[in-house]
């Protein structure tokens, strides 16, 4: 995108199509005014689910070869384009630079990683009889749509475009109404590598207008969203009622689960991690942190003392942690600290002193740890999106397990203990899409099958999965 263009426009047919409207583009850091986004709407989506499944006539007769070749390059120009990348997504996000770089890199990584996997994507022979011969073939949707939350934009829309294209769909995706402008640059550079016209389009706007006639299309076969468990229904519902599948990746309470035996010194920088990673902003932060009653003291002890080192600024300067995405959420955030009951704030919980000038008014919220929360309360059990952490206490193996499977949600969990027997033990018994023992994430995991147990989602995204996610099953019977 040439940095004189302040508008950050939609791209639909590989052409930036403006809006009559726009809104503002808000850092979150500071407040100002990065520049307007073009506020598209039902006509813009139209244009973009037209332009997609024009292009997906000729995309889905493609060889895998063709494929293959188009998204490792893919993966090339956006390494190429690296730091431009990684400064629009911590200027939208507010995340630290280095976190932005990563975020880049986890991109390029499943362009490449989809760009290998389809040359050996296969159906199936089933045997059958001598005079029959049964196979099964592969096929794409046609035309997916895509919409993705604010926290990881390039990552989000990575996966689902590399995947989507890889399995010979195309695509049309719609940003969040915060971070469009990487995604709007990553379509730039999916269309200068030879892609059809038209096969990745991306329209910027408002969730409400926009996002919601993107779920509405009919022109669209297959959805994919990354967003809270409220919205996911919606979309859901959208998907229903026209009778396509959807994969939904929706809101987390992931549980760190500290065992008496546990190295906590060891455990501590991946317990905190976890926690401040993009400001908390992530469905699957380590929000909970269960631990024995016997360590209980220590392992607190020493979250706080960490959390109390956490270098907070602008993202662009790359501290360990930048704002939130916004001032909304920041309030938002400190509307759950304001009523703990009995719990105790042992650290953090406030706006941050100390900021430069220019940083005063931005959206900062300080690591924050608060003990003896009721497993029960509304800061135990529903998504704050923040750096905000509770701690909580167990006696025995069975309690654990109980209070991690205790909230409606099962994304991730983690299990710190040095008994590889209980380490299977419970990682069968905690109801969680990915299990983690003695580490958290994976840095991307791009090989990793991603994606939620109860209301955290359903379908799975990343991994050779993926692939079985964006295609549908034809079975050929011949007699002979």
């Amino acid at each position: 995108m040439n940095a004189q263009i302040t508008q950050t426009t939609s791209f639909i047919g590989g052409r930036h199509v403006p809006s009559l409207t726009t809104y503002a583009n808000v850092d979150p850091a500071t407040g100002d005014h990065l520049g307007d986004v073009s506020r598209g709407g039902p006509d813009e989506v139209d244009r973009a689910v037209t332009a997609a499944a024009r292009a997906q006539q000729e995309w889905k007769r493609s060889s895998t070869e063709q494929r293959s070749k188009l998204l490792v390059t893919t993966a090339e120009v956006i390494r190429a384009n690296r730091d431009e990348m990684a400064s629009l997504e911590s200027e939208d996000t507010g995340k630290p630079l280095t976190q932005a770089y990563a975020d880049v890199d986890v991109c390029a990584r499943y362009f490449e990683f989809y760009g290998h996997a389809i040359e050996s994507y296969y159906g199936h022979s089933i045997p059958m009889s001598e005079d029959m011969h049964v196979y099964t073939r592969r096929e794409p949707y046609g035309v997916t749509g895509h919409i993705v939350a604010w926290n990881y934009p390039l990552q989000l829309i990575g996966r689902a475009a590399a995947t989507s294209l890889a399995t010979g769909n195309c695509a049309v995706a719609k940003p969040a109404d915060e971070t469009p402008r990487s995604t709007v640059r990553l379509a730039e550079l999916i269309h200068s590598v030879g892609f059809p016209d038209g096969a990745f389009n991306v329209v910027t706007g408002l969730g409400a207008e926009a996002g919601a006639a993107l779920a509405a299309h009919p022109g669209i076969a297959h959805l994919g969203f990354v967003g809270s468990t409220q919205i996911g229904s919606q979309i859901a519902h959208a998907a229903a009622d026209r009778v396509i599948p959807t994969v939904l990746e929706l809101g987390g309470k992931s549980a760190n689960i500290v065992f008496s035996d546990a190295d906590v010194d060891a455990a501590i920088p991946s317990l905190v991690r976890s926690i401040i990673q993009n400001a908390g902003q992530t469905c699957s932060a380590g929000s909970r942190l269960i631990v024995a009653h016997d360590i209980h003291a220590e392992v607190v002890e020493k979250m706080a003392a960490a959390m109390d080192k956490v270098t907070i600024g602008y993202g662009i300067d790359d501290p360990m942690l930048g704002p939130l995405i916004s001032a909304k959420q920041a309030t938002r955030v400190e509307g759950f600290l304001s009523d703990i009951g009995s719990a105790q704030i042992v650290t953090g919980g406030t706006r941050p002193e100390g900021l430069a000038d220019d940083l005063i008014g931005g959206a900062f919220i300080t690591p924050t740890l608060v003990d003896n929360v009721s497993p029960g309360s509304t800061l135990a059990q529903e998504e704050v999106f923040g750096p905000v952490v509770v701690a909580m206490g167990f006696g025995d193996e069975e309690e654990a397990v109980s209070l991690a499977n205790g909230t409606d949600y099962g994304l991730i969990s983690a299990l710190w203990t040095q008994n590889l027997s209980r380490a299977h033990r419970v990682a069968a018994e905690v109801e969680a899409g990915q299990i983690f023992v003695n580490t958290y994430g994976a840095g991307g995991g791009v090989e990793l099958p991603f994606g939620g147990f109860k209301k955290s989602g359903y379908g799975r995204e990343k991994s050779i999965e993926a692939l079985d996610e964006y295609t549908q099953t034809k079975t050929v019977v011949v007699k002979l």
